[in-house]
């Protein structure tokens, strides 16, 4: 092996630990410094050619009629790219309005559990509660039909150093800062990689030139001393002031010292903002103005309200070979719709139950997507006292405690009255927080949240509503988790006879709009590629 050849596999290895043991930021990071970082590049969406009218006039073959069962974003989608083209599509909805599990709650609105709870939401004008998805990446081809549907968007904070980190059973007294925590953690990082560094303990991995651009650039990246000091940390104003710089020579007053090293590590704080390295939420995100609701309801417009049957649970699927009829129950009644095909958007899990003559193989393959439970509760208060008292424009606090998250609002700053989502948790906090009448959700997560932000959390508050998503009729959980590559996986990517599935969960962007989008794309166009090949 040449000495270049070994030294490009010693820089290797060590790239690969300082990925292990820093996260894909800190290496990327690292092979700056080393002049080694990838040049940028843009990544394209899925490819998709909407079907057209033209498709039909050019060949002379009529449109096809298409029932598709399920009104959230992957069955809108579908009766919205086939509509282009000239087909007859029909939606049946179970719920009595469409998104699916895109909901945005406002004052007045009502919502019946399956434990026959009801809640009307009290929430005050220009207060809404995006119950479902929050948050839009930039690279998502949600932010295509955005624009295509003219749904204006603003920026979504999904980051905010001035955030706070909250981790009690680490023994953590009060909340800390993102800015606080990055600092200690990254600055504690830097000198333990800098000390082995200038000790020789890399010397096989990296050659003197790497060395050298390696402890310059952890003296920026940690704020740490130099050589003659041993790299060491202590500080500085990137965690933060007690009081903030004035005029004059008022230079503020810094935060301190920060903890010993073993204290920063204990309180295990890294982990929660290490999420930011996640493709999926790293900023710039968005969402739409004025709730994320806008986005089926412009794509019901677009689709046609005529073409949409509200409070139409389906009761079965039948393929009678050259067409396929759909039975649904509405108001009581029993009614039937044939159309060519079908597109089947419900959740598996659903789909699953449906009396249908598909196949056992199928049924077994739609159950096969374990389901998980979501919840999340709006609190609207008369003031925003995190603006005005705790300086929390936007963004999102991290704990350990059973809230999870708990989101700032990224609109209407400055405003007279705002709404914080109060704990947005998943799996075992989540069915905890369920199987609690709305009443008792709310007591739990204010008493939980006075620990973070004091008694304003409790004072403060003018309403609420929880939605638990594990206890929604016609949707019975958040996500689910594929089981990519199994045979009953590959089973539903292609049609049951003439039924076609579709959905975020035959994506590998589930629990996104986007994989609602971009399955319901491959089910239009594997269904249109058969119709004109006749």
């Amino acid at each position: 092996m040449s000495d270049q050849t070994q030294s490009m596999v010693s820089r290797r290895g060590f790239l690969r630990t300082v990925g292990i043991s820093g996260g894909a930021g800190a290496m990327l990071a690292t092979m700056g410094a080393m002049g080694l970082a990838p040049s940028a590049a843009a990544a394209v969406t899925p490819a998709f050619r909407p079907p057209e009218r033209s498709d039909f006039t050019l060949t002379g073959r009529p449109g096809a009629s298409v029932v598709v069962l399920g009104g959230g974003i992957a069955g809108l989608t579908a009766a919205y790219e086939l509509g282009k083209a000239g087909y007859h599509c029909t939606i049946l909805e179970a719920r009595h309005r469409v998104g699916g599990r895109n909901l945005t709650i406002r004052g007045g609105d009502v919502e019946t559990d399956l434990d026959g709870r009801t809640q009307r939401a009290g929430f005050s004008d220009g207060v809404y509660f995006n119950a479902g998805p929050g948050r839009i990446a930039q690279w998502m081809v949600t932010m295509d039909y955005c624009r295509e549907l003219g749904v204006p968007i603003e920026v979504f904070t999904n980051q905010n150093a001035d955030a706070l980190i909250y981790n009690e059973s680490a023994g953590m007294t009060g909340p800390v800062r993102y800015r606080t925590a990055k600092a200690d953690v990254y600055g504690y990082v830097s000198e333990l990689l800098a000390k082995a560094t200038d000790q020789g303990a890399l010397d096989a991995r990296l050659t003197t030139e790497d060395r050298d651009r390696l402890l310059s650039f952890l003296q920026s990246f940690g704020a740490i001393g130099g050589r003659t000091s041993d790299w060491a940390y202590t500080g500085t104003n990137r965690r933060g002031y007690s009081a903030y710089p004035g005029a004059g020579n008022d230079v503020g007053s810094l935060l301190g010292a920060p903890p010993a090293l073993s204290d920063v590590f204990a309180s295990n704080v890294g982990r929660y903002f290490s999420f930011e390295f996640g493709y999926d939420q790293a900023m710039l995100m968005f969402q739409p103005v004025g709730g994320m609701d806008q986005i089926p309801r412009a794509l019901a417009r677009a689709v046609g309200p005529h073409r949409i049957r509200l409070n139409a649970e389906v009761t079965g699927v039948t393929d009678r070979g050259s067409r396929v009829e759909v039975t649904y129950r509405q108001g009581g009644r029993q009614s039937q719709v044939t159309a060519d095909y079908c597109v089947a958007a419900l959740p598996p899990h659903l789909m699953a139950r449906v009396p249908h003559n598909l196949g056992t193989p199928v049924t077994a393959a739609l159950a096969d997507f374990p389901v998980t439970a979501s919840g999340k509760i709006g609190l609207e208060y008369r003031s925003r006292w995190w603006e005005t008292d705790q300086r929390i424009y936007g963004g999102i606090t991290e704990t350990d405690l059973d809230l999870s998250h708990i989101w700032y609002p990224s609109y209407g700053f400055h405003g007279k009255r705002g709404l914080v989502v109060g704990y947005y948790n998943t799996g075992a906090n989540a069915r905890a927080y369920s199987g609690l009448t709305p009443e008792q959700r709310s007591e739990r997560a204010i008493s939980q949240g006075v620990k973070i932000h004091g008694e304003k959390y409790r004072s403060e508050l003018v309403t609420s509503y929880s939605h638990a998503w594990d206890r929604t009729r016609y949707v019975e959980g958040a996500w689910t988790s594929p089981r990519y590559g199994t045979a009953g996986y590959n089973l539903l990517l292609q049609p049951a006879g003439r039924v076609y599935f579709a959905g975020d969960w035959l994506s590998h962007e589930v629990a996104w709009q986007h994989g609602a989008f971009v399955a319901a794309r491959s089910a239009v166009s594997a269904l249109h590629q058969r119709v004109m090949a006749g």
